[in-house]
């Protein structure tokens, strides 16, 4: 009853913010975006409100990372890793191991564990983000078993342009960036620099204090981080360009301890006193399309990412000695090359044909502190067809296959006791076919509609394959890929010019799920292509330009997802209900007033069944341009101080407040 009387409340009050009163802000940062990193199926698809978030809408609700920015979507939900503090999102049921994550078209996720705290990656350079559901472009790469996430980045469109911002946080937080841009002719030069620091963030005051957390302001809940980036780039022709970039991140956080009350979670026993003093990324990148004529070009990506990372275990809340048996200091240090290349054709009357070879090179090297440092290397090779074929003006198929294969060229395991590095057994090249297709019909100028099936796989991290859990589970180096077949039905449409629906169902079958299984041996898991499982669910959003300077909008999803190997084991950290809504205002030109809410209902943190209780939030933003090249904004979000959570011993944040000013020239 509550899910059903949530969304009747929020259908008629709010509405998403993604089609808001159109402004000349909106229609600068439209032109700002890096379309050489932009990976795109159709033409169309980069007007989809569905799956893109712009900046002019990042920036408007204040979302200053990647998560919250991503958790504006519909079939998106926020998630979170508490134990790790770590800020994620699911794509319809489907985790980042799942969905990897894309800086213009580059692979950015962590070698290790496929993973990426999306907290650490601040959106102030970004011109968008687009999000593939199960329908994926095959150009991406391997792993897209669920879709894939694309950040893109700015580029300039005059001679001299800027913006950012200096900002306060609740108080004890700053935040501030610059953006500077140019375009001379033919070529380009794009840098941005920003900072984000919380010394603390505020827990609501309906927080009940526990034995580890008194409530007040979060312990342990600090985060720092910085980011440079820099491009320049060259436009020969119209079709033709060159673009070389740098991206430099330098993080650092605490980890909160665990503040529930679960008998079973053995961090109520055994809490973990965590700190990460270096989540450090590093990329350098090479992007270009070379025009050979009308009808025939090359696209070719070139990266080399490090990470590099470090984990302080703790004695106690001190945070100030190493000497139990479980404090630790465990040290990272990855990187990735690899590159890929894309022959786009159209000498076939009505086709857009695309061949595409990626090659990626995964390099993990880590140790705890006295110890030796371990080192695990995979490649990966990839073979993509995909073409667009433009049967009438009405109708188009988009048909693509690919060959993934794997193989582990490294891996070395550590015996504490005789202080001795082996080999793992050899484990064999890991293989895997990916094909999909998608009709789309263009029912009049106003209706469309799509079909789209995918079998999509991803292949066993290093970590899956390889780790021990602390002592809790068997390797399993011959792990299979896991395989999922992606059914949609996409339908979109204008009624009166003023409103526009979209909605997607969708379902989801995976095989050979990679799983923890208990007890292999006694009292330790193996991860095992054991589970089989399916999702299904539904997206919709309405978008009502109610007047010129008034829009109402809101989306909905709703999602369930089914254990059918073993159903006493629960998916955990997705709701089944979430429904996101804005109402913007305009009073004046240079005034606009946004109220945000969103609901969810409740959600398994554990696979034998403990749930964190739903939620409703309310958020208030205001912006006000007081000068020619100034605003200033001001928000407060989660106004009710409502005590919630995403993980069950991890409260999120209460009441909280940022004032920002901004600066441009627009």
């Amino acid at each position: 009853m509550k899910v059903k009387f949530a969304v009747f409340m929020l259908f008629p009050l709010l509405g998403f913010s993604q089609q808001t009163p159109t402004s000349a802000n909106d229609s600068l940062k439209a032109s700002n975006v890096f379309m050489l990193g932009e990976v795109i199926v159709t033409h169309h698809q980069n007007k989809d409100t569905l799956n893109r978030v712009t900046s002019a809408k990042m920036e408007s609700q204040n979302r200053v990372d990647v998560s919250r920015a991503l958790n504006m979507l519909p079939g998106v939900t926020l998630t979170a890793s508490g134990p790790r503090n770590e800020s994620m999102v699911s794509i319809r049921g489907f985790d980042l191991r799942q969905v990897p994550v894309y800086m213009d078209g580059i692979p950015v996720y962590v070698p290790y564990d496929g993973y990426i705290d999306l907290a650490r990656f601040t959106t102030s350079d970004l011109a968008a983000i687009d999000v593939s559901k199960g329908f994926s472009s095959v150009l991406y790469g391997p792993n897209s078993l669920g879709g894939a996430i694309n950040l893109i980045s700015r580029k300039p469109s005059k001679k001299l342009e800027y913006d950012g911002t200096l900002g306060a946080i609740n108080g004890n937080g700053y935040r501030g960036n610059i953006n500077i841009g140019s375009k001379l002719g033919d070529f380009y030069v794009q840098g941005g620099y920003s900072y984000l620091d919380r010394k603390s963030t505020r827990m609501s005051s309906d927080f009940i204090p526990v034995k580890n957390e008194d409530g007040g302001q979060r312990d342990n809940s600090y985060r720092n981080d910085q980011k440079i980036s820099f491009k320049v780039g060259w436009t020969p022709s119209k079709k033709s360009e060159y673009a070389i970039g740098y991206i430099n991140q330098q993080g650092e956080k605490g980890n909160p301890v665990y503040a529930g009350n679960d008998a079973k979670n053995s961090l109520l026993a055994n809490p973990r006193f965590w700190q990460w003093p270096v989540w450090n990324k590093e990329s350098y990148y090479f992007i270009s399309n070379s025009n050979l004529d009308d009808q025939n070009s090359f696209k070719t990506r070139i990266y080399y990412d490090n990470f590099k990372n470090t984990l302080n275990s703790f004695d106690d809340n001190t945070y100030s000695t190493r000497t139990k048996g479980y404090a630790f200091q465990s040290l990272y240090d990855d990187y990735t090359y690899g590159g890929n290349v894309e022959y786009n054709t159209q000498l076939i009357p009505k086709n857009d044909l695309k061949i595409a070879v990626h090659f990626k090179e995964d390099v993990h090297r880590e140790h705890n502190l006295g110890e030796p440092v371990r080192h695990f290397n995979d490649n990966t090779i990839l073979f993509g067809i995909e073409d667009i074929f433009k049967i009438s003006d009405k109708l188009t198929v988009i048909p693509g296959v690919s060959y993934n294969i794997r193989k582990n060229l490294q891996a070395e395991d550590y015996n504490s006791t005789t202080k001795l590095i082996s080999d793992y057994p050899a484990a064999g090249a890991s293989d895997a076919y990916n094909m999909q297709i998608g009709a789309f019909y263009q029912l009049n100028t106003l209706q469309k509609l799509g079909a789209t099936v995918s079998q999509k796989t991803r292949f066993a991290t290093i970590k899956d394959r390889y780790s021990y859990r602390m002592g809790t589970a068997i390797p399993n180096p011959d792990l299979k890929p896991e395989t999922a077949l992606n059914y949609e039905v996409n339908y979109t449409a204008q009624f009166f010019e003023k409103v526009t629906f979209q909605t997607a169902l969708f379902y989801s079958s995976l095989t050979d799920a990679i799983l923890s299984v208990s007890n292999v041996q006694p009292g330790k898991a193996q991860m095992q292509n054991f589970g089989k499982a399916e999702y299904r669910g539904v997206e919709a959003q309405v978008n009502y330009s109610i007047l010129e300077n008034l829009s109402f909008n809101v989306n909905y999803t709703y999602l369930e997802r089914k254990n059918v190997t073993n159903p006493s084991i629960y998916f955990t950290d997705v709701p089944n209900t979430k429904v996101m809504g804005t109402l913007e205002y305009a009073p004046v030109s240079i005034v606009k007033l946004i109220a945000n809410t969103e609901f969810n209902s409740s959600r398994f943190s554990t696979s034998y069944g403990t749930r964190v209780a739903d939620y409703t939030l309310l958020n208030l933003y205001a912006s006000a341009k007081i000068l020619k090249n100034f605003s200033l904004d001001a928000g407060i979000s989660n106004i009710f101080d409502r005590n919630y959570s995403l993980v069950e011993g991890f409260p999120e944040e209460g009441r909280n407040f940022f004032v920002t000013l901004r600066f441009f020239n627009r």
